[in-house]
């Protein structure tokens, strides 16, 4: 019965579906584009037997369609005669899917998952017949799940995480959730916390792959795009010096701190508590999460009297700004190659955390908060790699990073660790695959 009832819940609340789309569409217009596709509507033909051999991803948004990376191209080279569906839930994961796999051209196709739905998800899956579809991290709906499988399309949870938070939410609607995970095909997950998780809420052939986001590799142009923003500001401190003719004093080599990928009322937290390294010379680069913010943030900024460039205006990051609002899509590599250090947002606050493997990779020493639930082995292993620094509170975080940006050789070391730290833990990608082509076969 309880699918059932979850199924008539969806059709009342289909008003409110509406309603927050709409909602979301004064920050992000693209909310109201290809609506179509969130009821299975995707228009055309049925695509002819000689191309139905496809595989389908689904990656809700940029963190999970970035991740994604080393395991689209590794199907790709795997299934040559296949094609790749790629379904995301946010505009942001459709645009960053767009961006990243238009070289692969009609081998990929990119689209919105429709909501769970019992007629929407009997459309999808008539209209693109995958041989398989594989969802990565912890994407459960339960009218998909059973879609597929009356559908006889094995379903596969790849790079799955399940935190002690989210099992304890799937526990109380025990009756709904079981039957979804348990009707899995198998689940590659990322840690042994998440397996023992995982297999407790239903899920029965359950394998320990790692995590895919060690094997990402940050595009080379990206990393060189964020060193030469480095030379450039490290030189024009350089000029200023001189040509005021002062001993160099800290804040004057034009130090840089990242906030990277920081959510809802972290930048007020950061902007209040690095007030004294921001006057004394040193730069605040502000990346936040979520597009939708940017002007948002820019007027936070604004309202706390600090001098600010905007990336998307072009503005030059000159010597007297402040704060630079990093308000660019997909330049994250560059802003970590740029930085001297970096905090990892979602951590000050109850969030959980983003992803600092990306930064540890790039050398990069990572400052993150006391929240990291959403990377917590991650966050941990790092912590005691010596590449990342736990804080507990901006203030904290303030005082680590004085200490970072005075100290060149403790942050050597940090980025000598970190690289270590995320070369020792690749490999996800092929353990991953063993299992997709033994789903798949050749």
């Amino acid at each position: 019965m309880a699918r059932p009832l979850y199924t008539l819940l969806l059709w009342l609340g289909l008003p409110l579906v509406l309603l927050r789309l709409l909602w979301r569409a004064r920050r992000q217009p693209q909310y109201l584009q290809h609506i179509g596709e969130r009821f299975g509507w995707y228009g055309g033909q049925h695509p002819p037997a000689a191309v139905r051999r496809r595989l389908w991803l689904h990656a809700v948004s940029v963190g999970e369609t970035r991740a994604a990376q080393p395991l689209v191209r590794a199907l790709l080279d795997r299934f040559p005669g296949h094609t790749l569906l790629l379904t995301c839930t946010t505009p942001t994961g459709r645009a960053t899917a767009l961006e990243l796999y238009a070289g692969y051209g009609e081998r990929v196709a990119c689209l919105y998952l429709p909501y769970d739905y019992p007629f929407a998800v009997r459309r999808f899956l008539r209209r693109f017949a995958p041989v398989a579809g594989l969802i990565m991290e912890t994407e459960i709906w339960p009218n998909l799940v059973a879609g597929c499988a009356a559908a006889g399309v094995p379903l596969a949870l790849v790079n799955a995480r399940l935190s002690a938070r989210s099992a304890a939410r799937y526990r109380r609607f025990d009756a709904l959730a079981r039957p979804a995970f348990a009707g899995l095909a198998w689940v590659a997950a990322q840690t042994e916390d998440d397996r023992e998780r995982l297999r407790a809420r239903g899920s029965r052939v359950v394998s320990v792959t790692g995590n895919l986001k060690f094997d990402v590799a940050s595009a080379p142009d990206l990393v060189a795009r964020g060193l030469a923003w480095k030379r450039e500001r490290e030189s024009r401190a350089r000029g200023a010096a001189s040509a005021a003719a002062a001993e160099v004093v800290p804040g004057t080599a034009r130090g840089m701190l990242l906030a990277a990928s920081t959510r809802e009322g972290e930048e007020l937290l950061l902007l209040d508590a690095l007030a004294p390294l921001i006057r004394a010379g040193y730069l605040l680069a502000l990346v936040p999460r979520h597009p939708q913010r940017f002007d948002e943030v820019a007027r936070l900024i604004g309202a706390r009297g600090y001098v600010l460039a905007r990336r998307s205006q072009g503005e030059r990051v000159a010597s007297e700004v402040e704060v630079w609002l990093g308000d660019s899509m997909g330049e994250m590599p560059a802003y970590y190659a740029a930085a001297d250090c970096a905090y990892v947002g979602g951590s000050l606050l109850p969030y959980g955390g983003q992803n600092l493997i990306e930064a540890c990779a790039l050398g990069c020493p990572v400052l993150i908060g006391p929240h990291t639930f959403n990377f917590t082995q991650a966050a941990e292993e790092a912590v005691a790699a010596g590449a990342a620094l736990r804080v507990a509170d901006a203030h904290s975080l303030a005082e680590a990073a004085q200490r970072l940006l005075e100290d060149a050789p403790a942050r050597a070391r940090m980025a000598a660790a970190g690289r270590t730290f995320t070369q020792a833990h690749r490999g996800a990608t092929e353990r991953t695959m063993a299992l997709v082509e033994a789903l798949v076969g050749k």
